[in-house]
């Protein structure tokens, strides 16, 4: 059988991620016809068909998803080489890139990602936030590492990745001295009728089901707030403006850092963090070391 040319390869897997031969031709900047012709000495070479047209755009066979995933791993371990390569000849640390999705509270994230500064001298953390199936995309191009989230990977993404739960918490509810002070006597839950409550965003994994257990407990706390940023719902609830949960894994550092009281636990609903990664098995020692502190910190 013929050598594989890696470089037809490389083209199959830029068609594949891209979802065009157009849009692939612009990130190669070379024309259609050339990654065409190129394609078709690939699927010649291999004796199989990797493309079918559907309308006016193009869809893996099930061959071409199979080849996918080895090419996938191929040019992973060749970006990874060329970093250890280039922190060899340069002397730089080898960046380890993080995403945090923006529905992960800031306190559970750096109490986790921290000790990564401390294993090795030769790793640079680098973290970026925003949208789980933002940093998702990226971690599909090998623009980051591991994905810290609150939920699993969604099955609706078409990205190969693996879920790993690291850890989970009871939610605590927690005030201001003063608005805790104030509520109406009665025994928890039921003294958070028509207490005012800031609630987390949307995007983050607990709001429904926060919503879904004061229904089920027949308790309807006034919402004066939402906030996809956790550390700003703490900063609200400092000053009094509404009660707030947290995980109870972190009620200690919660109430000592924004001067506030715990009035009670849910024990039914849970946070879960995840790290999300391309491998199947977590081996690198960043990933290790974030899987390994933040079972610490759940557990405690």
């Amino acid at each position: 059988m013929p050598a594989l040319n890696f470089k037809h390869l490389r083209y199959f897997w830029m068609v594949a991620k891209s979802g065009s031969i157009v849009r692939a031709s612009e990130l190669l900047h070379l024309s259609p016809q050339s990654i065409s012709g190129q394609l078709a000495e690939l699927e010649s070479t291999l004796g199989v068909q990797l493309f079918r047209r559907v309308g006016r755009g193009l869809e893996m066979t099930e061959m071409g998803r199979h080849i996918y995933g080895y090419a996938e791993e191929i040019f992973a371990l060749g970006n990874e080489l060329m970093d250890v390569v280039q922190s060899q000849s340069t002397r730089k640390s080898i960046p380890f890139r993080i995403g945090i999705a923006d529905s992960v509270p800031k306190t559970v994230a750096h109490r986790v990602i921290e000790p990564v500064m401390h294993i090795d001298s030769a790793i640079r953390l680098v973290c970026r936030e925003g949208k789980l199936s933002t940093l998702l995309a990226e971690m599909a191009i090998h623009h980051l590492d591991m994905v810290i989230a609150d939920r699993p990977m969604p099955s609706t993404l078409n990205i190969r990745a693996y879920s790993h739960l690291l850890g989970e918490s009871p939610l605590c509810i927690l005030g201001s001295e003063a608005l805790v002070a104030s509520l109406p006597p009665g025994v928890f839950p039921h003294n958070l009728d028509q207490a005012p409550f800031l609630l987390p965003g949307e995007d983050v994994a607990i709001h429904a089901r926060l919503l879904q257990w004061f229904e089920s407990q027949h308790v309807y706390p006034r919402i004066v707030g939402e906030f996809d940023d956790s550390a700003l719902m703490k900063l609200f609830g400092q000053t009094g403006a509404g009660l707030f949960v947290a995980p109870a894994a972190m009620r200690t550092y919660v109430q000592e850092r924004y001067d506030v009281v715990e009035i009670g636990q849910i024990d039914s609903i849970r946070e879960q963090l995840f790290a999300i990664t391309a491998e199947r098995r977590m081996s690198h020692p960043a990933v290790l070391a974030v899987a390994e502190t933040t079972r610490k910190v759940y557990a405690a």
